[in-house]
């Protein structure tokens, strides 16, 4: 009986596959950790053949846990990184290395792109970032390369088409990708040749755009053996990592908000019709699997990190002195902070450590502001806490100006800093949101298995499959209005700083970079 399956999530860190069976329980996992490599300053890339064996080790390492026999795997699907490229010759041969989001030599090419960035915005549904369009185009300007390129695609595409032995011309990309690309229609899920023509381009090295469910061929003999399933499984185009992990959290409902709280604070929610953030320019519009939803996305790039930052850089001592005592150093630092009421009377923080990223304020840079005689550091902590529920709170505001009518309904809170009960109370009553967590800890794999099994009918109803999975937890942590109340002035003040402080930063980063003391 082919009753399980697989899904492959390939993504910044590392690539994890999860074996699934009919009601959603883990059967079996593996994880191999990704090899970036640093070429020069500004270039992150990946070998393409890295990430196609550490495809096939973590399949063939969860099979062997799972136990399962091979021809008990009804279909795989791959999900993988959304803003990097690569590309393949005709046949199936990777002609560049893996570009990843993290790569920025592209950036001379992204100031091409600049002039057109309201109009790609509005059609695509992002704000310009180093994401396929400026990638593309600096390959463009590399002849001795682009003449090898038959198409671009993602890493995840370039897996799947191995296995599944795919040429060139079969290349593909599912249309939860299209937000990324620059040149693509992120509501009707097709290229946009007209942009693309205003550089030179057409869609001939580019991918067919397909849905996440199909099926794009089938395990071939010589890799049948190694990744421990049968030949001629069927394998399905897969998603995006985001939107697989939107979709395995269960996210398939419109107002529901999703906060992932890990190294990167992410934010995303689902609405039910396309719509772009042409005014703030923080969101990103991204197709949802499910059709005729889409989930606007933003996030503070380090924003997980924080805390870490205060414990170590500025409380040594007493992290010391708490694992010495076998306490845990958040634990302690929540703890004070939760002594101080909302606001931490009167002390904002600026969580943008690493600069800005939605919207895109690379110069802007970490701060407190209003600090006084009377504040310590259990207010700095609480500050720290508070200010990535007022991004959010700016998030929402950016939402509603895009989805009119749009009513968030709960919040559903994954990853580390999910696990503090005070962080959680902060931003459910900073956004007024009751906050609930997941029972589950992974949901890329999961939300690329639902899509595997969608596409072999093992799953009929997306929603419904994703609804049953979610494992979202009873009861919540609830808001409290008197503390929404007391938060909205706080909210508008970190709001106003943001605005106020960014051509500040702007000038601190660009007119000071080369004046330092000896």
């Amino acid at each position: 009986m082919k009753d399980h399956v697989i899904g492959v999530d390939i993504g910044t860190t590392g690539t994890k596959t999860g074996i699934y069976d009919r009601e959603g329980r883990l059967v079996g996992e593996a994880f191999e950790e990704s090899i970036l490599h640093y070429p020069r300053p500004g270039e992150v890339e990946q070998d393409p053949e890295d990430i196609f064996r550490s495809v096939v080790n973590t399949v063939q390492a969860a099979m062997r846990m799972s136990c399962l026999a091979p021809e008990r795997i009804a279909a795989i699907a791959l999900d993988g990184q959304m803003a990097g490229i690569m590309a393949v010759d005709a046949d199936w041969q990777p002609v560049t290395h893996y570009d990843s989001w993290l790569d920025t030599r592209c950036a001379p090419w992204l100031e091409e792109l600049r002039p057109h960035e309201e109009y790609i915005i509005r059609t695509c549904g992002m704000a310009l970032a180093f994401n396929h369009a400026p990638k593309i185009l600096y390959w463009r300007d590399r002849p001795e390369v682009w003449a090898k390129i038959h198409s671009f695609l993602q890493p995840a595409a370039y897996a799947a088409g191995k296995l599944a032995g795919l040429k060139g011309r079969d290349a593909f990309m599912d249309r939860t990708y299209l937000v990324f690309t620059g040149f693509g229609s992120g509501e009707h899920s097709v290229w946009n040749e007209e942009l693309l023509s205003r550089f030179g381009l057409t869609t001939e090295k580019l991918p067919r755009i397909v849905e996440p469910w199909e099926i794009i061929g089938t395990v071939q003999d010589r890799w049948a053996e190694a990744l421990g399933v049968a030949a001629g499984t069927p394998i399905a185009a897969g998603c995006g990592d985001q939107s697989a992990n939107v979709l395995g959290g269960g996210l398939v409902d419109p107002g529901v908000v999703f906060d992932t709280s890990g190294t990167a604070a992410v934010f995303a929610t689902v609405i039910d019709s396309f719509g772009t953030d042409t005014t703030y320019r923080c969101l990103m519009t991204c197709p949802h699997v499910v059709p005729g939803l889409y989930f606007p996305m933003a996030y503070v790039a380090g924003g997980g990190l924080n805390l870490r930052w205060f414990r170590d850089a500025l409380s040594p001592l007493e992290k010391a002195a708490w694992e010495a005592e076998g306490a845990n150093p958040y634990d302690a630092l929540a703890a004070a902070a939760a002594e101080i009421p909302p606001g931490a009377e009167k002390l904002l923080f600026l969580p943008h450590l690493s600069g800005r990223n939605t919207p895109n304020d690379p110069d802007m840079r970490g701060a407190f502001l209003g600090l006084t005689w009377r504040h310590g550091k259990a207010h700095m902590v609480r500050a720290i806490m508070e200010s990535i529920a007022y991004e959010y709170a700016f998030y929402l505001r950016a939402v509603r100006q895009i989805a009119p009518g749009y009513d968030p309904k709960f919040a559903v809170n994954i990853g580390g800093g999910a696990k503090s009960p005070l962080l959680r109370q902060i931003k459910a009553d900073a956004l007024g949101l009751d906050y609930h967590t997941q029972d589950r800890a992974e949901f890329g794999t999961l939300g690329a298995a639902i899509v595997a099994g969608h596409a072999v009918g093992l799953f009929p109803d997306l929603r419904e499959t994703a609804r049953r999975f979610a494992g979202i937890s009873q009861p919540a942590t609830a808001t409290r209005p008197a503390a929404t109340a007391a938060y909205a002035p706080y909210v508008d003040s970190y709001i106003d700083a943001m605005e106020t402080l960014s051509p500040l930063f702007t000038r601190l980063g660009r007119r000071l970079a080369d004046h330092t003391c000896d």
